[in-house]
């Protein structure tokens, strides 16, 4: 093959190394959520989730983005054997997020019957009283998540965020649960799952980062760390809230039962993010490194998108059209009630995905940060205002028409702006194949969905739907040079099976 690009293969390999850590982490997420809402009533299981959106929005202020100062100025004083400040980066950081972590956890206390009245739960309270021993313990879990990003050990992060941390979730929930502490179980399985995960966060960093840790501690001026840590918590604020509103707004104008059922659509909706996740953290250092080649931009651009839409689309397409039978079978009957959520979700975060997710990371990447800040708040004003106008009307209906409505109004933002400010674009004839391939296996599943039962579309539709969407994209030779390398490289075994793709495929 000629014209071959390097960038491809690195977005190959280590975007499958990352999808095998979000794939055990996709999969033990919804099996807890399973477990979960079998053994308790929607309305406790929304209860949860609303203290828990209340914690993750305040941890933002707990760090104060310190811990993102950890892999920006760590792998500088290592590049320059300087391990001793390396280590004081990380100390003071650590010092930094355990003092105002720990005022939040206090504050968070003393207010939970202020924040249970606000929302109507008086079982809130409760809640928010044991999980607030849980900030500190976020704060320094993302210490350590950041710190293995500063000496390049992402397997690790895969071990502790994608393994320990909820296999042992589940474990210790289901242990509560069956023992009947209802959402007391649901709380004691998350504190104890990121203790143990932090645990063994913590002794993984020590082997692997014996250099540092085992150097002399020198502090490092606190004022850079600051400069550079505080305007990226604005940023987090935005990007957490963003992903939070609709269970704020769901909790005040609706109840925990509403909160609880949104929580299990919204859950199934964004399955097929599993391939931007995967790929969008190497892209972006991708597009870094070489942004002043144009050519070269938006050829990995190209097919960064095509590989997330041609993956994307037919998980989109197979939650779309089973979204009943797989909210009933799945879980239970009750939550059969999000199907409109899960349809609506899925579509817009496909579009997203496709179109808005590359962009984003094609924008950060070219340097374009404060497009990209002003794209997120586009994204969270919008869904604030729609969401707001509709879910005293619409109920969690409202909340993804909200949601579905800024990410679409995002991604046309984000193309938009790329044409503008580099002329880069992703419509080509071969993209246009990926998306048209669609059609033919939406077509197949609905007779599906429409004669077989609910237990039998579960295993029947997804079959369908990807058979004949394969068989589309052979059809139409939608096959390209960077997708063969892309396929050969994104896991060992793969390879075996490019060897034997037809010659027409290889060589076009």
């Amino acid at each position: 093959m000629s014209d071959r690009d390097d960038g491809v293969s690195v977005l190959a390999k280590q975007g499958g190394i990352t999808f095998v850590g979000n794939l055990a982490k996709s999969v033990s997420g919804f099996a807890l959520v399973m477990l979960m809402t079998r053994f308790v009533s929607p309305s406790v299981y929304g209860l949860f989730i609303l203290a828990v959106s209340v914690v993750l929005f305040l941890q933002v202020f707990a760090n104060l983005g310190f811990p993102l100062a950890i892999d920006y100025f760590v792998p500088q004083f290592l590049a320059d054997d300087e391990p001793g400040k390396a280590k004081g980066v990380i100390v003071q950081v650590t010092a930094a997020v355990l003092v105002t972590s720990s005022s939040i956890a206090l504050a968070l206390a003393l207010g939970a019957s202020a924040v249970s009245e606000f929302f109507g739960e008086p079982s809130l309270r409760i809640a928010l009283l044991l999980l607030s021993v849980s900030v500190p313990m976020l704060a320094i879990y993302k210490v350590l998540l950041t710190s293995y990003y500063s000496i390049k050990r992402l397997q690790y992060r895969v071990v502790m965020r994608d393994l320990v941390r909820p296999i042992v979730r589940f474990g210790a929930t289901l242990g509560l649960l069956v023992a009947g502490f209802g959402l007391l179980g649901l709380i004691g399985g998350y504190v104890v799952g990121l203790l143990v995960a932090i645990t063994v966060g913590a002794i993984l960093f020590t082997y692997r980062a014996w250099e540092i840790v085992s150097a002399d501690l020198e502090f490092v001026a606190p004022g850079p760390i600051a400069t550079y840590a505080v305007p990226l918590a604005m940023t987090s604020v935005v990007s957490v809230l963003m992903g939070r509103i609709d269970y704020f707004l769901l909790g005040f104008y609706l109840t925990s039962e509403d909160v609880g059922i949104y929580r299990v659509g919204y859950m199934l909706g964004t399955a097929l993010l599993i391939i931007f996740s995967s790929l969008a953290p190497v892209f972006k250092p991708l597009i870094a490194e070489r942004k002043d080649d144009t050519e070269l931009v938006q050829r990995r651009f190209r097919v960064a998108a095509r590989w997330i839409a041609g993956l994307s689309l037919p998980i989109a397409i197979t939650l779309s059209l089973g979204a009943t039978a797989y909210l009933s079978v799945l879980y239970t009957p009750q939550y059969a009630e999000a199907s409109a959520v899960v349809a609506l979700l899925s579509s817009a975060f496909l579009f997203n995905a496709t179109f808005g997710g590359p962009s984003g990371k094609l924008l950060q990447g070219l340097g374009y940060s404060r497009v990209v800040f002003g794209n997120t708040l586009a994204l969270l004003g919008t869904n604030a205002v729609v969401s707001l106008a509709l879910v005293p009307f619409l109920g969690i209906e409202g909340a993804a028409i909200g949601s579905a409505t800024a990410l679409v109004l995002v991604g046309l933002l984000t193309i938009a702006e790329l044409y503008y400010l580099d002329g880069v674009h992703t419509f080509t004839r071969d993209f246009a194949k990926i998306i048209l391939s669609g059609v033919p296996a939406t077509i197949a599943g609905v007779p599906v969905v429409v004669l077989l039962p609910e237990t039998a579309v579960v295993v029947v539709l997804p079959v369908v739907v990807l058979v004949v969407y394969a068989l589309s994209l052979v059809v139409t030779d939608a096959f390209t040079d960077n997708d063969v390398q892309m396929l050969a490289e994104f896991g060992p075994g793969l390879s075996r099976l490019v060897n034997r793709l037809p010659t027409n495929l290889l060589n076009r």
